[in-house]
């Protein structure tokens, strides 16, 4: 596993524009679904609705996580020694 991390930290230029082409890819690929049976406005109206949707979810998502760790979840490493 730990040779897997270091191929991919050397690698890591080229697996971001992997990465870029992958989302560039799913935006084109959204202009060419057929939005007649949509079921909301934003479905019909905005390209890439749901593959907007899912980052800003994932963003909120991880951002909330990081609050809730600052607020107190998180412990020092010696709380159970104390």
């Amino acid at each position: 596993m730990i040779q897997f991390i270091d191929y991919l930290k050397e690698k890591q230029q080229g697996i971001s524009y992997f990465f870029y082409f992958v989302i560039f890819a799913v935006i084109i690929g959204s202009f060419m679904v057929d939005t007649s049976h949509a079921h909301t406005w934003a479905e019909k109206n905005i390209p890439g609705f749901w593959s907007i949707f899912g980052v800003v979810s994932c963003f909120i998502l991880i951002f909330f996580a990081r609050w809730l760790a600052k607020a107190g979840i998180t412990k020092e490493e010696n709380y159970y020694d104390n």
